[in-house]
């Protein structure tokens, strides 16, 4: 077989494996979605329709990790990027003090509207602040050492981008998690099996994993939950 084929041929298998994998055993995930407790109807009605207009939103078992670390860190102050249709904003803001709030930023107009219909819908008006537009023109003119959890769930190939302000804005001991790190298993796999379309993000989030698992100021674990997620303490 003439070398070439064979290549194709090897490409062909291992993105068929990539397609077939899962980070998680299924039938666990199914599992741990069987024993969730259901959300109020507002969290309800917004999770229905972003599935009917396939609008990606967190996973279950994220939002179960989500309430357990703002149960256990206590934030006074959060900070979100990527805030889509409101759900995670929302979902979070259940889950703290009284005293405390949530900044969140989006740039998409049409989820801009649909985000703060949801948060007027939820009676989250007073908790919830959203800011519009690109999240690293907005960051600068935030206050550093102002947020003591940031949730990072935003355009994927950016994280990198986003890490430096973040950083600048986090307390000492503050938590930032961010999502979908491993890309559905794809982060293991060779550029050259990924879809090319895919691989400016495979790039970035292979870099930025090896940034945020390394830095000076730091703490940081990968955790195989949903499609991959790293919490990070700044020391």
């Amino acid at each position: 077989m003439p070398v070439r084929k064979r290549t194709r041929k090897k490409r062909k298998q291992l993105r068929k494996q990539r397609e077939n994998s899962v980070i998680v055993d299924e039938r666990i995930v199914t599992y741990m979605h069987s024993l969730e407790k259901p959300n109020n109807n507002v969290l309800e009605e917004i999770e229905q329709q972003a599935h009917i207009d396939g609008v990606p939103i967190i996973r279950k078992e994220m939002e179960s990790f989500l309430r357990v670390m703002l149960t256990i860190t206590k934030p006074k102050r959060i900070l979100e990027l990527g805030t889509a249709v409101g759900y995670s904003a929302i979902l979070m803001s259940e889950a703290i003090e009284k005293d405390a709030s949530i900044i969140t930023i989006e740039n998409y107009e049409k989820r801009i509207v649909q985000a703060r219909d949801n948060f007027k819908k939820a009676d989250k008006e007073d908790v919830i602040t959203m800011l519009e537009g690109d999240a690293m023109e907005i960051m600068p003119g935030l206050e550093g050492d102002s947020f003591d959890f940031v949730f990072m769930d935003a355009a994927k190939a950016q994280y990198i981008h986003f890490l430096p302000e973040v950083m600048r804005l986090m307390k000492k001991g503050a938590v930032l998690i961010t999502d979908n790190v491993l890309q559905e298993g794809d982060i293991i796999q060779s550029k050259y099996v990924v879809r090319r379309r895919d691989r400016t993000i495979h790039k970035r989030m292979r870099e930025y994993l090896e940034v945020v698992k390394n830095h000076p100021e730091l703490e940081t674990t990968i955790v195989p939950i949903g499609d991959g997620i790293t919490i990070s303490v700044k020391k």
